[in-house]
């Protein structure tokens, strides 16, 4: 078989590029559908109005949004991975079902706590050397009295817990 184009698919072949090359030149040709104005939109003074989809709210609320949408899909395979096991394995157990879901919550818990312990007391701290600088006495403290004279000293110690049920617990010395 030879890759010669016989006189008549030459012929036809050569119409269909004169036919071709004519629509294109042409203005007969497909027609573009859409069309953007390049002008800028002008205020109207119109509300928004609130569209389908995710409600209107901020960049960073959009981005914990989508990292919380994110970690809750991350934790279906999880799930369905630990259903799986218990199911081939026969384990079942309500007990032990509770035990495992419970167990992440409360890791989660104590570190979180644990996080919150750390912050407040490095905050206090700061504020515990910048007010004990500001309250230091000076260095020599004299005092002249003429006549009978009565000196009262009290220190007050205020212990205020807010971990729990918040308790405050007063002493007074002197």
């Amino acid at each position: 078989m030879s890759d010669e184009l016989t006189p008549q698919e030459k012929a036809h072949a050569d119409a269909e590029a004169a036919r071709l090359i004519a629509d294109w030149i042409s203005d007969n040709g497909p027609v573009a559908t859409t069309y953007r104005d390049p002008t800028p939109v002008r205020p109207t003074g119109a509300q928004p109005v609130a569209q389908r989809g995710r409600t209107p709210m901020s960049q960073k609320a959009a981005d914990i949004s989508g990292v919380m949408l994110a970690a809750g899909l991350a934790s279906l395979p999880i799930g369905g991975m630990t259903a799986l096991v218990l199911y081939v394995v026969g384990q079942s157990n309500p007990v032990n079902l509770a035990i495992g879901a419970g167990a992440p919550v409360s890791l989660v818990v104590a570190v979180g706590i644990t996080a919150k312990m750390i912050s407040r007391a490095v905050r206090e701290g700061a504020q515990g050397v910048a007010q004990a600088a500001s309250a230091m006495p000076p260095g020599e403290v004299h005092h002249h009295h003429t006549g009978p004279s009565y000196i009262e000293n009290r220190n007050l110690h205020v212990n205020t817990d807010t971990r729990w049920l918040g308790k405050t617990h007063n002493e007074i010395h002197g």
